[in-house]
């Protein structure tokens, strides 16, 4: 059950709704949700992570994708909870898409990516959402996030 902290919740809560594990849970803790529109999760990077084995030896850089799929999963936790008093235990939300991509800073070991991702609209089962992934105030990168929501 999600333990609600000033409308966020803590990594059980996150366990709850992602099927994602280690090594590919990209949120850590959900630091505030309005449950309708916007949702505001982290994630902390740590040397230890097993990406920075090869990219890049001797010059750690979290890949551009991952800071990808952090939005999406943060796009799936907001989804889940905007459809909380509809939803089933067999849904999921798959990555059907992503527009307007963009890179705009290195995130290393020791960074804290905040994910910002809003509700943008929900059309036979397909959801949009806009995201931006910032480190220290300054945007990393931002997207246009596209889910499919099935009944598995």
């Amino acid at each position: 059950m999600l333990k609600a902290t000033d409308s966020g919740f803590d990594i059980q809560g996150v366990l709850d709704l992602l099927p994602h594990r280690y090594p590919f849970l990209l949120v850590d803790r959900v630091i505030s949700c309005d449950c309708e529109k916007e949702i505001h999760a982290l994630k902390n990077v740590s040397f230890n992570e097993p990406m920075f084995n090869g990219h890049f030896p001797g010059n750690p850089i979290f890949p551009g994708v991952l800071l990808l799929e952090g939005l999406a999963q943060a796009a799936g936790l907001l989804g889940f909870r905007i459809t909380e008093q509809k939803s089933t235990a067999n849904d999921l939300y798959l990555f059907a898409g992503i527009d307007n991509a963009r890179f705009k800073r290195q995130v290393v070991p020791g960074d804290t990516i905040h994910y910002h991702v809003t509700f943008e609209k929900e059309r036979r089962g397909i959801w949009k959402f806009s995201g931006r992934a910032e480190v220290d105030g300054e945007l990393a990168a931002s997207a246009d996030i596209i889910c499919a929501r099935r009944e598995v």
